[in-house]
């Protein structure tokens, strides 16, 4: 299964939707790209919805610390939610857990990022 997303803006929130299987950096250029641009237009809240993504590996974990450093040196932060087992235990084993904002729900992610 490849890699996709889906984005949109809730509550002055950027929210990525991401889908399949985030296994290889370069799958994730044009997701990059628009963080980028988002980041640099002072959109600095960003959530990252994992309902839909099914597996992810150290090259997938990367990204996603690649989004929050873009987004904390742009004075925002980084808020992940709709985490499978899979991805939980992943980000426990590495700690991330304790770097990012995890959520139970979107809803949740996005009123922690407006506080």
């Amino acid at each position: 299964m490849i890699f996709g997303y889906k984005s949109s803006k809730k509550n002055a929130v950027n929210v990525f939707l991401l889908q399949g299987e985030l296994i290889d950096r370069d799958q994730s250029a044009t997701l990059m790209q628009e963080i980028e641009t988002a980041t640099s237009k002072d959109e600095t809240k960003i959530v990252l919805n994992l309902a839909e993504l099914k597996y992810l590996n150290s090259s997938g974990l990367n990204v996603l610390i690649n989004i929050l450093t873009k987004a904390r040196k742009a004075g925002g932060d980084v808020a992940i939610c709709n985490v499978n087992k899979k991805i939980t235990e992943l980000l426990v084993i590495t700690k991330l857990n304790s770097v990012f904002n995890v959520c139970d729900s979107e809803e949740k992610a996005i009123s922690i990022l407006n506080k």
